[in-house]
Parts: C-alpha cells; sequence; structure tokens
C-alpha cells in the first residue's frame, strides 16, 4: 500500500474534536458524497483557495455533498495551528464545513495526508473516489486554469468515471509531531 490511500480504499474511521464543541466521528457524515480535505489556519495555499473551497462547497451542498476539514498540523511547529486558533478562523470566517482537530496526527496518516490542502472524495459506500488537488493555483485561486475537484465532483454525481481520480495536491506539508517544519514521511512521495 502506498503511503496515501489509493482509490476505491475505505474511508479510515475517525473520532475527533470539532471547533463548534462537538465530537465527530466517520460515521455522523450520512451524506451521499463526503469531502475529507486536510488543511490548517496558518498556510498560504489553504489561505489563498479558501474562498474557491467555499464555492465548492456551497455549489455541492444540495446534491448530498459534505465537506469536513481537518487539521492535523503541529501547533507546536505553527502556534496559529493550534485549536484556539481554528475556533478563531471558524468564527471569523464562518467556513461551510466541520472544522476537526487531529492532535495525535494518527488521522493524517491513516488518510496519508502530503499537504495542506489536500482532498480525499468518498463515494456513498465511502470508497475513495478522487484524491489530490482542488485546483492547479491554490496560494491564489482566481488564476487557476484547472479545477479537478469540481470535475471529479460533477462526473461522480453524473455516475460516471472521474477522468483523473488522482492528483499531486499542492500546497504547504503537513507538520508532523517534532520535526523540521519541512519535513515528510520517508514513504510519502507525490501521487502521479
Amino acid at each position: 500500500m502506498s503511503f496515501t490511500l489509493d482509490i476505491g480504499a475505505s474511508a479510515p474511521p475517525f473520532s475527533l474534536p470539532a471547533t463548534d464543541g462537538k465530537t465527530y466521528s466517520l460515521d455522523d457524515f450520512n451524506d451521499k458524497v463526503l469531502v475529507v480535505f486536510f488543511t490548517c489556519n496558518h498556510c498560504p495555499y489553504v489561505i489563498g483557495s479558501d474562498e474557491n473551497t467555499r464555492a465548492i462547497a456551497d455549489r455541492f451542498a444540495d446534491q448530498g455533498v459534505r465537506f469536513v476539514a481537518i487539521n492535523s498540523n503541529s501547533r507546536n511547529t505553527y502556534a496559529e495551528d493550534s485549536f484556539d486558533h481554528m475556533v478563531e478562523r471558524m468564527a471569523e470566517h464562518r467556513f461551510p464545513w466541520t472544522y476537526l482537530y487531529d492532535e495525535s496526527q494518527e488521522v493524517a496518516l491513516a488518510y496519508g495526508a502530503l499537504r495542506t490542502p489536500h482532498f480525499y472524495v468518498f463515494d456513498e459506500n465511502r470508497k475513495l473516489v478522487y484524491t489530490g488537488r482542488a485546483i492547479d493555483q491554490p496560494r491564489n485561486w482566481k488564476d487557476s486554469t484547472t479545477h479537478e475537484l469540481v470535475d471529479a465532483l460533477e462526473a461522480h454525481l453524473a455516475g460516471e468515471a472521474i477522468a483523473i481520480p488522482v492528483t499531486n495536491p499542492i500546497g504547504c506539508n503537513v507538520k508532523w509531531e517534532g520535526r523540521d517544519a519541512h519535513w515528510m514521511p520517508p514513504d510519502a512521495c507525490d501521487l502521479v
């Protein structure tokens, strides 16, 4: 098995605290399609593409697509990635997704999260149908020329095969506890 989940893999279970004060597990999300994405508070690729991600989440919400964000970054690498800052960020921006905190980083390892942001699209049986980036220019989403996440969601919801089910996520690497800010696990590599 590769570091990152392969297409067709089942969504790994989780139970994580959210910025709304509740704890959520994978089973709490019964939507037709579940988009799990790894994100954080400080990364310029996240900040530069949050409004694009919001637009996608809003666009597909009435088609049974649910977005769930997970921050797995070590707060010891970037203090801005702490849970308290997550709560502040959600209060300020009111993003249309549930924002979960993976302090142990076990969920990031289970999914094989490489970067922030890194998207995983699961079907109604929670099998992976797409993984990678949302767009090709996340630092400034208005400059994007490709829209892989939208393409994948449109194809899947239309019952069609996803033409490009795997892309390389573009962003900062996950900030692993006790490691240099740019360290990645030895078996983590580009997806394509």
